[in-house]
């Protein structure tokens, strides 16, 4: 227990403030919903019934294997199943007990909204679950505060030489693996391809192009004749309330500028540039004469995404393969979506930033619980027939290379192919949580015309690079 409190009076110290401010991701909500999972008492009458045939009376009989509680944490990761929010999750559970009998598995269901702050709050009052589906901006941000349990023992050499470096690098910490990575996908953007059939622009979109890739200027161009032939449909999105779907406004700004979020290492801002700073120029100016959503300093990312999914918008920025396949009962009206990079400043292949989901354990000082949770994380992950039909509930695609072909869906097929511009996300810098905390109120500036470009952008390097740099401090130590 005293390496248990050590670790959680470090979390309490560190994350005063992001435990305020530590909302993420997406819209994509869905009730608490706590479930039980099955009780299972099964598999006890197996214990020494062959123990006791002639000669072996003296022996010990075989240890019975003893029943464990662990509890699972998940976001809505799965697509509801009869417009219900984690009865997949039910169904996996049940089928865990029919091979694991002696595991009870009590579900939670947590929001995107409210569950960053459950969690902090569960934390920090010693009261954290022992498993959690998430990503990496919150798994590994615990990871560094010792809050969780290695999976090494549990990653085979046939499982590490499958799945790509990039996505290691976001599982892992001081060369140990704390997140099991299952499911990705590029982060892109998403076009109503419907708007365009009704205006006869649909040759203004690169959709004839293997890649998709595209400039600015053909972007630029899309989005006036949205604006000029459909005047009920904003051309475009963009949102700077809170850091939610952040990946969203940093990649696309980015890619707009043709530069990086952070630089290679991690370890400085580099998206304070002179072509970074034009574009969000461009945004604010574009903001005023309609070409991207107005008010976009008090929108949300759900906010946006929901303008989508009402056909009021014709591209969202803040989409992927896994959101357009939870998105599609949410529709409010019937429109086509298709999947695009991000344009750039001179065509250039864009840089995008990869969702990836995976599964870690906290680390609750009770062994018992790390290694059924374990068996869990591995049930859900590669299970023969469990494995496959949970990736696809996820919308996902695999982050095993030798697993492809999943869907047959020509978005998918791209999303496939997109995976060649994904790059390092900056979610594994040292001190991101705090980080993302200072980019959304630079946004804001520009947009409200408070700041130049280069001045949010510098500002916001400053107080990052702080950030980062005594968050490497607090490592050292």
């Amino acid at each position: 227990m005293a390496a248990r409190k050590r670790r959680i009076a470090s979390f309490i110290a560190i994350s005063l403030m992001t435990m305020v401010m530590a909302a993420c991701s997406s819209n994509n909500g869905g009730t608490n919903n706590g479930a039980g999972g099955q009780d299972n008492a099964a598999g006890n009458n197996k214990a020494g019934n062959a123990a006791n045939t002639a000669g072996e009376a003296s022996k010990p009989e075989p240890e019975q294997a003893k029943p464990v509680e662990i509890t699972w944490w998940n976001f809505p990761t799965y697509q509801p199943v009869d417009g219900e929010v984690g009865k997949y999750e039910k169904q996996l559970i049940e089928a865990f007990n029919a091979k694991y009998p002696d595991i009870k598995v009590n579900l939670e269901m947590i929001t995107f909204d409210g569950g960053p702050q459950k969690l902090n709050v569960a934390i920090a009052t010693n009261s954290a679950p022992d498993v959690i589906y998430d990503a990496p901006g919150r798994i590994i941000d615990w990871a560094k505060k010792d809050l969780l349990a290695s999976l090494d023992d549990m990653v085979t050499d046939e499982v590490r030489g499958d799945i790509a470096e990039a996505f290691w690098k976001q599982s892992m910490v001081g060369g140990k693996t704390y997140m099991y990575p299952i499911n990705t996908a590029p982060f892109m953007m998403a076009v109503n391809k419907t708007v365009f059939e009704k205006i006869g622009a649909l040759d203004l979109l690169p959709l004839d192009r293997p890649d998709r890739t595209w400039t600015f200027d053909e972007y630029k161009k899309a989005l006036q004749a949205v604006k000029d032939k459909a005047p009920d449909v904003i051309p475009s999105g963009f949102y700077a309330k809170s850091q939610a779907g952040d990946q969203g406004t940093r990649a696309y700004l980015a890619n707009l500028g043709v530069s990086r979020f952070l630089n290679e290492d991690n370890s400085a801002v580099a998206i304070n540039t002179d072509n970074a700073a034009a574009a969000l120029d461009w945004l604010a100016q574009a903001s005023k004469e309609k070409l991207i959503v107005s008010g976009a300093a008090s929108l949300a990312a759900g906010d946006v995404n929901d303008l989508f999914l009402q056909g009021k918008l014709a591209f969202s920025i803040n989409y992927s393969a896994v959101l357009r396949a939870q998105n599609a009962p949410l529709k409010k009206a019937q429109f086509e979506d298709v999947l695009l990079p991000f344009p750039t400043l001179d065509g250039s292949k864009p840089k995008l930033e990869p969702y990836l989901g995976g599964m870690a354990i906290f680390n609750n000082d009770d062994e018992a619980k790390i290694a059924a949770s374990k068996k869990l994380i591995d049930f859900i992950a590669n299970d023969p027939e469990w494995g496959k039909k949970s990736l696809i509930q996820t919308g996902g695609l695999s982050v095993r290379n030798s697993i492809t072909g999943l869907y047959d869906d020509p978005e998918y097929a791209y999303s496939e192919l997109a995976r060649q511009f994904i790059t390092d996300p900056p979610t594994i810098a040292d001190g991101y949580a705090e980080i993302r905390t200072f980019w959304f109120p630079e946004l804001q500036r520009a947009i409200l015309g408070q700041a130049t470009g280069k001045e949010a952008l510098d500002g916001f390097a400053e107080k990052a690079n702080a950030a980062i740099a005594k968050a490497k401090a607090s490592v050292a130590k």
